[in-house]
């Protein structure tokens, strides 16, 4: 008979995950015992203060694994870190990384979230998402001024699920963070107070594509453990290393996975749903959403495919080349004919995607390269960091630009932005130069990072048409500021809300933080050198 063991966890290691947990359940009782009028300065303190509290404990379990706690620290110091419940999650360099840049984006787009001036002293989420579009319910709840201040509690379970993510150890584990992460943004999608119709198609158009992935996901899922006999990422790199039949349903398993994992970063071909959830969704859920899901879902790819599927990369690698090509080719090329602003960014999300995986194609480990240069793992999060504060900014700004019918995201609509709020139109020109990647900006120094840690593994084809679809990017996005700046609107010019301090807050530090990260990159390029790699 086996002897009962009795499971071990990290709770320490596992406290930022917890607090914010232990936050979104305590929102979820606010929403039932506070009065109405209260409610909304009640969420805003505790999303805010929770994730605050998480993000400096991230720091504080990082200097503690820094200190050389020999119970945390495995191997010869180039990578370190803890299995933190039972051999399925696993906290270590990269994914304290991970969750620090998570929980920046998620304080940004919390307070995104908490703007109320810029509709008039109401949120930009429905006051009744029961209500159809166009009812007696919706105009009452209009009337009343109601506001769902459910999103908060929301926002921290997508929350969870974006940490819980890139730190699975284990494909079941995988895939309930999948969930945890996708259902909350599924229900978000479909709450824009404005324009409902197109807000509730988002949504359901989100939610069946996501459903299709994740029954991906999780099939392929069954037939990895099927092959391996285990669902550990550990056991599963063991089979691949010594197993030498199977291979067809190894092969099978993986394209599977990749597929449901593809869907989350917007990669081509499984981009279809990004262009309309981003469009429909409300522009405080497409800021967050956009930054901080393809941050958390590239940090499970690599876990997944650096340490589970290391050892078989020439199966896996050409489908990487593959899928980078027609994400940097198809994101950019429709792009071009866009006449609404979300759109084109949600297109330019698609090339990001595309530029990212060209990180992924690199070296992985530090013992391969030679003294410094970067990993692969250091190049994507690098990039990951300076594509999510400029993505999230960039969305800040476009909430700002409105018309008489409220938010306008009809690029005809900008003409004249520069003229009519220089400071605003500065703003975002700057964060679509970075986009494009022009020196001095954050953007430059991240696709320097993933195409020399692309091109230092022969991957030349690709950097070479990345650079290409990276300039006419870059033409697009000043076709976008031509406009701003030089072309005149053929109606009333565009109108620029004043925002609250949350908003301009967020804008404020994407901004500094583009410029400064271009400028002055190393601090973080020794950040991520020191996060060291995945534990295997």
């Amino acid at each position: 008979m086996n002897e009962f063991v009795n499971p071990t966890v990290e709770y320490f290691e596992l406290s930022p995950l917890l607090v914010v947990f232990a936050a979104a359940c305590l929102g979820v009782v606010v929403e039932a015992f506070v009065p109405r009028a209260r409610r909304h300065l009640v969420q805003v303190v505790l999303t805010l203060l929770s994730l605050a509290v998480a993000l400096a404990l991230v720091v504080v379990v990082a200097l503690e694994f820094s200190g050389g706690d020999s119970d945390a620290v495995h191997g010869d110091g180039a990578a370190y870190g803890v299995v933190a419940a039972v051999g399925s999650v696993v906290v270590d360099g990269p994914t304290l990384f991970i969750w620090g840049l998570v929980l920046v984006l998620a304080l940004l787009g919390a307070a995104l979230f908490a703007e109320r001036r810029l509709e008039a002293g109401v949120s930009a989420f429905s006051g009744q998402a029961s209500a159809a579009p166009g009812s007696e319910a919706e105009r009452v709840s209009g009337v009343e001024r109601w506001e769902h201040t459910e999103v908060f509690p929301l926002l921290l379970f997508a929350v969870l699920g974006m940490l819980l993510f890139p730190a699975a150890n284990d494909l079941l584990v995988l895939f309930v963070a999948l969930e945890i992460l996708s259902l909350p943004l599924y229900l978000l999608a479909g709450l824009a107070r404005r324009r409902r119709l197109l807000s509730q198609e988002a949504a359901l158009k989100y939610f069946l594509l996501g459903a299709f992935a994740s029954a991906f996901l999780l099939y392929g899922a069954a037939l990895l453990y099927g092959y391996a006999g285990s669902m550990e990422f550990g056991e599963i790199a063991e089979a691949v290393r010594n197993r030498t039949d199977g291979e067809g349903l190894l092969l099978v398993a993986v394209g599977m996975l990749a597929v449901g994992l593809f869907f989350k970063v917007g990669a081509a071909p499984f981009h279809a749903w990004s262009p309309d959830v981003y469009q429909g969704s409300p522009t405080p859920l497409t800021a967050f959403m956009a930054a901080a899901t393809k941050v958390a879902a590239f940090g499970a790819i690599l876990r997944l495919f650096y340490v589970a599927l290391g050892d078989d990369r020439t199966s896996w690698l050409p489908v990487m080349w593959v899928v980078a090509i027609l994400s940097m080719v198809i994101g950019t090329v429709l792009a071009v004919g866009q006449s609404d602003v979300k759109r084109l960014l949600a297109y330019s999300s698609v090339a990001h995607a595309g530029f990212i995986l060209t990180g992924v194609l690199g070296v992985q480990s530090q013992s391969e390269l030679a003294i410094g240069e970067l990993s692969s793992v250091e190049a994507v999060l690098f990039y990951l960091t300076t594509y999510g504060l400029m993505t999230l900014g960039a969305f800040a700004v476009v909430s700002l630009v409105r018309d008489a019918g409220g938010e306008t995201t009809q690029l005809s609509r900008w003409a004249g932005l520069g003229k009519e709020s220089p400071l605003v139109a500065g703003a975002f020109a700057f964060f679509l130069l970075a986009m494009a990647g022009i020196p001095l900006t954050s953007g430059f120094v991240g696709k320097w990072a993933v195409f020399s840690v692309a091109l230092a593994a022969g991957a030349w084809p690709v950097v070479l048409l990345a650079v290409l679809m990276s300039v006419v990017a870059a033409w697009i996005y000043l076709k976008v500021i031509v406009l701003m700046y030089f072309r005149q609107p053929d109606g009333d010019a565009p109108v620029v809300a004043a925002p609250s301090a949350f908003t301009a807050t967020a804008i404020a530090v994407t901004l500094v933080a583009t410029l400064v990260l271009g400028v002055l990159p190393d601090p973080l390029l020794d950040l991520v050198a020191s996060a060291g790699e995945f534990i295997r």
